[in-house]
């Protein structure tokens, strides 16, 4: 039941990680703030697909 995602820095729009998330309970997307490696700060990420 559980997919798995990509997250994508908000500012350079790579994609650095990945996790799952059930879509029957969450069906909206994701968004942490995460360190990108590429911008070396903290960033929100969002999912794509």
């Amino acid at each position: 039941m559980r997919d798995i995602i990509t997250l994508a820095c908000g500012t350079c729009k790579r994609r650095n990680y990945t996790t799952t998330k059930n879509k029957k309970n969450t069906p909206n997307k994701l968004e942490f703030k995460k360190y990108c490696s590429f911008c070396k700060v903290h960033t929100p990420h969002k999912e794509t697909k």
